[in-house]
């Protein structure tokens, strides 16, 4: 079974500063059709203003990934991590036992555009860790390119979930397909451009819930940019 959830259903908040799609429950908009989907619990797009950001704040047992699309994310956590993501990178972030982090961008003109997504993990009461690798455009080009699985495989971050993750991009004639096991879900969010989702006609912020399938077919993409889920 394939079920549609299209951008404009998602909750929305605009603080001024943050501008914010979230696809499921997630602060002040309440969904309780929309809670999650298998073990993925939240991805909110997210857009925050030049010089403004998200002050130290706390996680617990979480799985916490980080997808930019413009524009950089400045990253400090507790454990002695900072660093800069940008587009390409995916950063993983464990809160495990407790984790303290702040994200901010610091561009004087330029709004930061990413991806949040929450993870639950399949451990808790771990030691919080943190991983950041870069995926060029060429490693996901006609393709989707691993870039988090549970033994961290083929080079992606390591989730400490029953979860993996995919990135591709897709123009024209090019094609991908992913095998599911069975008793699998898949979760596939449009970040940019229009795709076919299993013969579904798909476009930026849309998203596809696959339960039951067979695989994931990924095609007639139109400048399209799209991560795909796998979930138990």
């Amino acid at each position: 079974m394939l079920t549609l959830r299209k951008s404009t259903e998602r909750g929305y908040a605009d603080h001024g500063w943050l501008k914010s799609f979230h696809s499921f429950s997630f602060a002040d908009y309440y969904d309780p059709k929309h809670m999650g989907f298998g073990n993925l619990r939240v991805i909110n797009e997210d857009r925050i203003a030049p010089g403004t950001g998200f002050g130290t704040h706390g996680h617990r047992d979480m799985e916490i990934v980080s997808y930019v699309l413009s524009g950089a994310l400045g990253h400090k956590d507790s454990i002695g991590n900072g660093a800069q993501i940008v587009p390409g990178d995916v950063q993983r972030m464990s809160a495990g036992r407790g984790i303290q982090h702040s994200e901010y961008n610091h561009a004087a003109n330029d709004t930061t555009h990413f991806l949040q997504i929450w993870i639950e993990p399949n451990v808790r009461g771990i030691e919080p860790g943190y991983e950041q690798k870069h995926f060029d455009a060429a490693q996901k080009r006609g393709a989707l390119r691993l870039v988090a699985s549970p033994d961290g495989r083929e080079d992606s971050v390591k989730l400490h979930a029953n979860a993996t993750l995919y990135a591709g991009l897709f123009d024209g004639d090019e094609r991908a397909e992913l095998a599911l096991p069975p008793k699998r879900k898949a979760y596939v969010h449009v970040v940019r451009g229009s795709v076919e989702v299993n013969g579904q006609a798909l476009s930026a912020g849309d998203a596809a819930m696959l339960d039951d399938e067979p695989a994931v077919r990924i095609g007639a993409g139109r400048d399209a940019e799209v991560l795909v889920f796998d979930l138990q």
